[in-house]
């Protein structure tokens, strides 16, 4: 019988690269195993929580793989903290003021730094500030080529991306849409869904989602 402080196969350390948690998918990795063994969850507990697989789990932990934005709020939810929690913290405006405006409005300048984090292939840059009552979340999201084709994935809430420049493989429900630019797509997440970038270049969209991830 295995102990209960032991831990299956696929949960063990493996060999790690020492420059893993320098990388952002490192980074995220080495939080997402903090937070998990704080929680004293096992790899299993976790995905069963977050509704992912402990192989896929056991890889972002390692940095081997990155973990896509809305999986990983699902992640944060199962281990009570926020999204923005894994990430390095972000940039305020240059000069460091704040208008002060009413809780259901926000205003971003041109000019001012906004918040960014990047987790695997994907840069996001958050266009808003947040609004005590507001719901959603825009970004601008960068998708570099290539990387781990993740599994279509549902989720709560709504999602809507316009594609700027580049192409992006957008799956919805096990069916491709290539999207261009000018192209968008808008659906309730919580279809199977998952987006890629196949092309040689960078692909810039603008996605709003609800509810908030960060």
């Amino acid at each position: 019988m295995r102990s209960l402080n032991s831990q299956p196969p696929s949960e063990q350390a493996g060999p790690r690269d020492p420059t893993e948690e320098s990388t952002p998918a490192g980074v995220v990795g080495a939080r997402i195993r903090l937070y998990r063994k704080e929680r004293g969850l096992t790899l299993r507990g976790l995905a069963s929580r977050a509704g992912l697989s402990i192989g896929f789990l056991s890889q972002v932990e390692r940095g081997i793989s990155s973990i896509g934005l809305t999986a990983l709020g699902s992640v944060a939810k199962a281990l009570d903290h926020s999204v923005a929690d894994f990430f390095d913290a972000g940039t305020s405006s240059p000069d460091g003021t704040v208008e002060a405006l009413p809780r259901h409005f926000t205003l971003t300048r041109a000019e001012m730094a906004t918040t960014q984090y990047v987790s695997g292939q994907q840069t996001y840059r958050m266009l808003s500030d947040r609004g005590p009552e507001l719901v959603l979340e825009p970004m601008m999201v960068h998708i570099a080529p290539g990387g781990r084709r993740e599994n279509p994935y549902g989720h709560s809430g709504e999602e809507f991306a316009y594609v700027i420049s580049g192409e992006l493989l957008y799956e919805v429900e096990g069916v491709e849409h290539r999207l261009r630019p000018g192209d968008s797509v808008h659906l309730r997440s919580s279809v199977p869904h998952q987006m890629y970038n196949d092309t040689d270049s960078v692909t810039t969209v603008v996605s709003v989602v609800t509810p908030r991830l960060f």
